[in-house]
């Protein structure tokens, strides 16, 4: 019953999706009726797909309101602040060329997929890290660094708060 559930919600999703897309397109009203019933066809046939992949496993809960709210908190807090402290590491250490490269490994202790994914693009938005690898099998990252400080890092000298949000959000 819950892969009814995730199919019902991904469709609901493309649908949106679609009919945000296609807004104010019709010639009575904002949509038109082959648009409207268009739509609903490609939701319905587009989130098989998406409960078989994205929901590979019984596992939904990307679906609760509260873990959105938690990743649109993140994005607008933690991560801009990381951002913005970042950039202006990167201009200091360009300008002034003190930077010491390498590429340092670190076990975030993150258990699911889209934990991993999260952390590792925060990492490579983020000016001065690049995610160069994470081992499937181990969980391990590593991370090309501009300022290796210590060979073996702790993840919070590399990437600040992001793997203690990226647990929160997605585990």
């Amino acid at each position: 019953m819950r892969r009814w559930g995730a199919w019902v919600a991904g469709a609901v999703f493309i649908y949106a999706i679609y009919l945000l897309l296609t807004l104010w397109t019709g010639k009575v009203g904002v949509w038109s009726l082959g648009e409207l019933i268009g739509g609903a066809v490609i939701a319905l046939l587009g989130a098989i797909p998406l409960t078989h992949f994205v929901f590979k496993r019984e596992d939904l809960r990307l679906l609760q309101p509260h873990r959105w709210i938690l990743f649109i908190f993140y994005l607008v807090g933690p991560f801009f602040l990381s951002m913005a402290r970042a950039n202006i590491d990167v201009a200091y250490r360009v300008i002034t060329g003190k930077i010491r490269p390498g590429i340092v490994r670190f076990q975030p202790h993150l258990k699911t997929d889209f934990g991993r994914t999260l952390l590792a693009n925060s990492i490579t938005l983020t000016p001065g890290t690049l995610t160069v690898d994470v081992d499937d099998s181990t969980g391990e990252f590593y991370v090309h660094w501009i300022y290796v400080r210590d060979p073996e890092p702790r993840p919070e000298d590399v990437c600040g708060p992001f793997p203690s949000w990226a647990r929160r959000i997605a585990e």
